[in-house]
């Protein structure tokens, strides 16, 4: 429904080619969706009449039984996010609580405005409000109550509620992803609900249902995209709308899709993203600048009047007692099974570009963001045409309503300059085309292997494969009846993700309830870091005092080291073996200034295990007052302590020995404490995975102060 845009900057970049480990194709869930996919194709190609009369029963079926679940389903996601947005989870980073944005506000509001426009919506943009003029799913047809109404059913279909269902799926990746290092995948969100059995049959099950309903939604908007195109192509160039028009333009989103994943050209197709959105806006200034002006600003601003009015009632209506189950299947089951199949394609984008921030920021931008555009766009197209219409070109009406493709088309060719905003509507469809085209293969070939470092990506050739299969899968689906047929399909396979979509969200609660009780159990035991920072009884105020402006370089940082720091944790990984503990010290240099890390584990079973480390962190040297503490030096190191969420914003840089020892034992009582309150299985990372790297990364320290090379943690 959307077009996502590629995002392949991370931490790993900083590693080399042999340090980084590099993705593997998941064989099961390879073969298990490809073979699907194929024989699917196969057999709609092959007998496209006993296919659609399949297809056809099964969404009967579906409609008139499983209407109030698709329903109830919206409603539930969207109550979900909102109250982790709202709760005291809400401060939750999506990532460590060290971590900022990668990308600032302004830029990182833009991208998921970009995110918001698709081919489909401007397919729909005039075809829908037309439609629900004509036949709105209650009262009579063409009153002025179906007018005031046809915009805002576009805008309910297009709003919120499916931009929930992705703020859902964006959460549950970034969450497990960024926060606690586990593989980009859909069966990370569940291990706190069924534990190790992500990695088996069951993971296996969850992920090839989410690839096919990506698979399914990708080729539901190319279908849309080659009729469309078709029509632009037929006005612009004469080309004939049939068959051997539509396979050369799947042949082409095709081809360009692989060249795409062949060469590299990932900020080429972010680009001609943004491209696309600039040709939208300058559309929609065109139409509105050249058009009822006053009219279409007033009907913008009352849409959103009736949209934020009805949304409650329309939210959970079925139309229960109105029959109205063909419109029903046909508009809001259809949206919402499609929303649904986008989820984990989208959802996976905005987790790309949020690294950093709260879930509350991004539930909130997600929610809103987006949507303010859709209702501009929407608002202008919509009520243009119905504008058309009402003014008593039914002609117009009729030709929209019963052959969408050329709706858009058709209200463009109102306008002075009709032949160049076709141009532009052309090219903007055809860009729209091939980036969902690549980006729908990346996101397919990501859900098919088994990736260690979340930035990163599936090989291209498993890339190249899911172009193809989704060009195979858009014809098919053609050849068997249009557009009406993949809006069927998506109906249908939206069904076993939409049971997925409570699992993940049963799992992220109880990973948030998980993160609470670490806290309280932080803050139940904790000493303040005041407490922590009063010196020993070997040391004096003055020592204390001067502290307070020194900022020690690597030299001394290695000499600390040597001297305290590394006997102090050497002592207590002792005295926790002393009393049966399985506890670890290791170390390793962090790549620059031969600055090294230390971390200490204690092994917990079945539970999570203890983490303590100590990790040197290059900062500004500050001025106060205009003074320069330090001439000599543009950094100095800080030895920050760091758990599993992120830095806890200590320095350790002078603590004495027992200082040292004393924090470590801190810890340690906080983590017991969080293991008794919380109630259930505490382990979020499998031990098969190995441990996350709990240190900075890139994006938290200033730039140029991070490793060349940092050992790569699986």
């Amino acid at each position: 429904m959307t077009t996502a845009v590629h995002d392949s900057t991370s931490k790993s970049e900083a590693l080399t080619g042999a340090q980084r480990p590099r993705p593997t194709v998941n064989r099961m869930v390879f073969a298990g969706s490809g073979v699907t996919i194929i024989l699917f194709s196969l057999w709609a190609i092959l007998a496209p009449e006993q296919a659609s009369t399949a297809i056809s029963t099964v969404v009967g079926w579906i409609a008139t039984n499983m209407g109030w679940f698709y329903v109830l389903t919206a409603t539930v996601v969207t109550v979900f996010v909102l109250v982790v947005a709202f709760s005291r989870e809400g401060t939750i980073k999506m990532g460590p609580d060290h971590s900022k944005p990668q990308y600032n506000l302004f830029t990182w509001t833009a991208m998921l405005f970009a995110a918001g426009i698709g081919i489909d919506l401007l397919f729909f943009s005039v075809a829908e409000p037309v439609t629900q003029f004509y036949g709105p799913p209650a009262g009579e047809g063409g009153t002025a109550e179906a007018t005031r109404m046809a915009v805002v059913w576009t805008l309910f279909h297009y709003g919120v509620t499916g931009w929930a269902m992705y703020a859902l799926m964006g959460m549950a990746f970034g969450y497990f992803a960024y926060r606690w290092n586990m593989p980009l995948s859909i069966r990370s969100a569940l291990y706190p609900l069924i534990g190790k059995r992500v990695q088996g049959r069951m993971g296996d099950a969850v992920d090839i249902a989410a690839l096919l309903g990506t698979i399914f939604g990708v080729a539901t908007s190319l279908g849309i995209g080659v009729v469309q195109l078709n029509y632009g192509l037929y006005l612009l160039f004469g080309i004939e709308e049939g068959v051997a028009a539509q396979i050369g333009l799947i042949v082409v989103a095709v081809v360009m899709a692989t060249a795409s994943c062949v060469s590299g050209v990932d900020k080429g197709i972010r680009r001609l993203s943004e491209l696309n959105v600039l040709m939208a806006v300058a559309l929609i200034i065109w139409v509105l600048a050249a058009g009822r002006t006053s009219f279409l600003l007033d009907a913008t601003v009352q849409n959103l009047g009736d949209y934020v009015a009805a949304l409650p009632g329309m939210t959970l209506d079925t139309f229960a007692y109105t029959g109205a189950a063909e419109w029903m299947s046909g508009w809001t089951l259809f949206f919402w099974a499609w929303w649904i199949a986008w989820a984990p394609f989208v959802g996976l984008f905005l987790a790309r570009i949020s690294r950093g921030r709260t879930l509350r920021e991004f539930v909130i931008a997600t929610l809103t963001v987006p949507f303010l555009f859709i209702l501009i766009l929407v608002s202008v197209f919509g009520n243009s045409a119905l504008a058309i219409v009402t003014g008593g070109d039914d002609a117009f009406g009729q030709a929209a309503m019963n052959t969408p493709e050329r709706a858009f088309y058709s209200l463009l060719e109102q306008y002075p300059g009709a032949p160049l905003l076709i141009a532009l509507a052309s090219l903007a469809g055809l860009l729209f085309y091939v980036t969902s085209a690549d980006s729908g293969a990346l996101v397919m070939s990501t859900f098919t292997s088994t990736i260690q470092d979340p930035t990163q990506d599936g090989p291209k050739w498993l890339r190249m494969f899911w172009a193809a299969a989704t060009g195979l899968l858009t014809l098919a689906m053609l050849l068997v009846g249009g557009v009406p047929t993949l809006q069927a399909a998506t109906l249908i396979i939206g069904l076993p993700f939409s049971i997925v979509m409570y699992l993940i969200m049963i799992g992220f609660w109880k990973a948030l309830r998980a993160e609470r009780s670490q806290r309280e159990g932080r803050s139940s035991t904790r000493r303040s870091a005041a407490a922590s920072r009063i010196p020993g009884p070997d040391s004096h105020w003055r020592r204390r005092l001067s502290r307070t402006g020194s900022f020690p370089g690597p030299r001394a940082v290695r000499r600390y080291e040597d001297e305290v720091l590394v006997p102090a944790l050497t002592e207590v990984v002792e005295e926790f073996r002393a009393h049966g503990r399985d506890a670890e010290l290791s170390s390793s240099v962090v790549g620059y200034q031969d600055l090294s890390e230390h971390t200490l584990t204690v092994r917990m079973g079945e539970d999570r295990d203890f983490c303590y480390q100590i990790y040197p962190v290059a900062t500004p040297v500050p001025a106060f007052g205009g003074f320069r503490t330090n001439p000599d030096s543009d950094l100095y190191y800080r030895l920050e302590v760091f758990n599993e969420t992120g830095s806890q914003g200590t320095d350790v840089m002078d603590w004495s020995h027992e200082q040292v020892i004393n924090d470590v034992l801190d810890s340690w009582e906080a983590h017991l404490a969080f293991l008794s309150i919380h109630a259930g299985p505490s382990v979020i990372q499998d031990g098969e995975q190995g441990h996350p790297d709990w240190s900075t990364d890139i994006h938290d320290v200033p730039t140029g102060q991070i490793p060349a090379a940092k050992e790569a943690q699986p």
